[in-house]
């Protein structure tokens, strides 16, 4: 796997960052950290020429690398600082894992297919990405590492799992889309052990695109 990050790969995601600019995202650091990432590492060759485009492409097992609108949305919502523990769903293709090492995080992310597991352990390795990565049901979360400071979930629940929920750190926050078909993106406060508070973003979907569900039980 040749990890090449070429003149033209930078001018275009300079150009990404521009358009999420100019989208609402104000983070300068989730910004930044976004320039540092290069997207077309994350992709099939064939799509390296649109890596830089505000877009979602397959990357296998009928998953998507999430827009980049979406990874800095849900990211600056999170609003990461250096050594937050940071529990991620749905680890897909690694990008949004990268992103958030990138603003210092301590990562732990979960996916629940092993061709993707397996292939993303290697891109994040041979990137000297350091997260800790789990093949399993991310509807169990990560019990035994738990609390965490902030999760995110990179796919649309129906409701708030209540796992993981029980691993959130009080004050801690956890940004979620919810719903069946169409899902509002969600961030969800917690303020006691069973008590919380909830943003709902319900102007997010300015394009109509859908998260891939979140499955249970399908390792």
């Amino acid at each position: 796997m040749n990890l090449i990050d070429k003149a033209k790969h930078q001018g275009s995601r300079k150009r990404l960052i521009l358009e999420l600019k100019n989208m609402g995202i104000e983070s300068s650091r989730v910004l930044d950290a976004m320039f540092k990432v290069p997207r077309h590492y994350f992709l099939d060759s064939s799509f390296e020429e649109h890596a830089y485009q505000n877009k979602a492409f397959p990357i296998g097992t009928d998953q998507t690398i999430s827009h980049p609108y979406t990874v800095a949305f849900q990211t600056e919502v999170l609003a990461i600082t250096k050594g937050d523990k940071v529990l991620e769903i749905g680890t897909g293709s690694g990008y949004q894992t990268a992103v958030l090492f990138n603003l210092g995080a301590r990562v732990y992310s979960i996916e629940r297919q092993h061709y993707l597991f397996d292939k993303t352990k290697q891109l994040l390795s041979l990137m000297k990405i350091k997260a800790f990565l789990y093949y399993g049901d991310g509807y169990e979360g990560i019990a035994d590492k738990a609390p965490f400071d902030k999760i995110i979930v990179t796919a649309g629940a129906p409701s708030i799992p209540n796992k993981l929920f029980n691993q959130l750190a009080i004050g801690g926050m956890m940004i979620i889309p919810i719903g069946t078909g169409e899902q509002i993106m969600t961030l969800i406060i917690k303020t006691t052990e069973k008590s919380f508070k909830k943003v709902e973003f319900d102007n997010f979907n300015q394009t109509n695109f859908k998260f891939v569900p979140m499955l249970k039980n399908k390792t």
